[in-house]
């Protein structure tokens, strides 16, 4: 297990041995469920926390230790300094932005506001994560893996993301952003799955459709977002990836 508790990029501030974090997000590099917390971290300023890497290649998201935090050996994983343990990164998300009040989830006295955040969430979650998330895995996950992807899965995920942005090209004709006209949760939901489509070279899927090429530089063009992709990018050189 690796530590990184105080490196520039990754939003963990110095602490001082007299003051704990307010908790630990265990996470891994280069994974898109963790990338979707530290964004979120980002954007709201916060960086009273500590991040503990997992080296999921070496299998240490399957110990003991950490099957106690996450029963399906998975993460990203936050756990308190009063024992409070919460995983799955949406979720994980939406309890930092309401506990931390973060601007990134509408009121729960705008209801109609609320409502179409929660709408916008089972999109992205169900018609754009899920056939994104194969891609990444046939096309980056597998190369890590020396394995060849199966192509057959990778073009029907194709065909249902190219679905998926027809639609949001029309949507985002009418709204700034996924959920409405500010930016949410929702959006920051997007960025790491998108992000690997280009690494992946399917970032035509985005900069071919103009509004949905818009909507991604305002996204990724985030002061919070830059610092994160830069962080990663000098992390990743540094590792000589």
């Amino acid at each position: 297990m690796s530590r990184l508790a105080n490196s520039p990029g990754f939003a963990s501030k110095l602490l001082n041995s007299s003051k704990m974090p307010a908790f630990t997000l265990y996470g891994s590099r280069g994974s898109t469920n963790t990338d979707r917390v530290r964004l979120t971290l980002a954007e709201g300023g916060f960086t009273d926390y500590e991040l503990v890497l997992l080296n999921l290649q070496k299998g240490e998201q399957k110990s003991k230790e950490h099957q106690k935090r996450h029963p399906w050996d998975k993460i990203p994983v936050i756990t308190s300094a009063d024992g409070f343990n919460l995983y799955e990164s949406r979720a994980i998300c939406k309890y930092l932005a309401t506990k931390y009040s973060f601007p990134l989830v509408p009121r729960d006295s705008d209801v109609e506001a609320a409502a179409l955040f929660g709408q916008a969430q089972c999109v992205e979650t169900l018609c754009f994560a899920e056939p994104a998330g194969r891609i990444a895995f046939e096309k980056f996950a597998k190369r890590s893996m020396g394995l060849p992807p199966d192509d057959a899965v990778v073009s029907d995920a194709l065909r249902l993301v190219e679905m998926f942005f027809d639609v949001a090209e029309r949507l985002l004709h009418q709204n700034s952003y996924m959920a409405g006209n500010d930016f949410t949760l929702v959006d920051i939901y997007y960025v790491p799955l998108i992000q690997r489509l280009f690494a992946c070279g399917y970032g035509d899927v985005i900069v071919s459709r103009e509004a949905v090429s818009a909507w991604w530089d305002r996204c990724v063009n985030r002061q919070a977002i830059q610092r994160i992709m830069a962080a990663d990018k000098e992390a990743a050189v540094a590792a000589g990836r």
